[in-house]
């Protein structure tokens, strides 16, 4: 068995790829149009990563909102450094909910309201400010 990869629905190709990509780091690595199904499939990867991607499902008849659901859980991606990666979301106007506080672990919502998990690589770095005291915001 192996995992192919996990899908969101997108309300916004745009404002997607742009914190997928141009915020988070990943990769486009093929998109494909259904005209019959009226959606477009975007998958992206994780830089050096050739295996499991992350399909974004864009309907073309989007609705405002997919609601609140919780079932879906998270995408979690190991990052080099959690602080440097915390610091250009944050820059680039996206909340960081749970800080890394302890140099590990934070989380971050896409634009779709998908939890994202960000893991520090090896072994967690020294706890810093401003992350260290840095409070939860919202839900993740």
């Amino acid at each position: 068995m192996k995992f192919l990869h996990s899908m969101v629905r997108i309300r916004d190709v745009d404002e997607s790829l742009h914190f997928y990509c141009d915020l988070l780091g990943l990769e486009e690595v093929r998109r494909k149009k259904v005209e019959a199904g009226e959606y477009t499939l975007i998958f992206l990867k994780a830089p050096g990563d050739d295996h499991a991607t992350v399909e974004l499902t864009y309907n073309w008849e989007v609705p405002d909102t997919y609601g609140n659901a919780r079932n879906f859980g998270h995408l979690a991606f190991e990052v080099d450094d959690i602080y440097e990666v915390c610091e250009r979301l944050q820059d680039g106007g996206v909340t960081i909910n749970r800080p890394p506080r302890d140099g590990r672990m934070a989380f971050i919502k896409s634009p779709d309201d998908i939890s994202v998990e960000l893991l520090q690589k090896g072994e967690p770095l020294e706890p810093k400010e401003p992350w260290a005291s840095m409070e939860s915001t919202g839900s993740w």
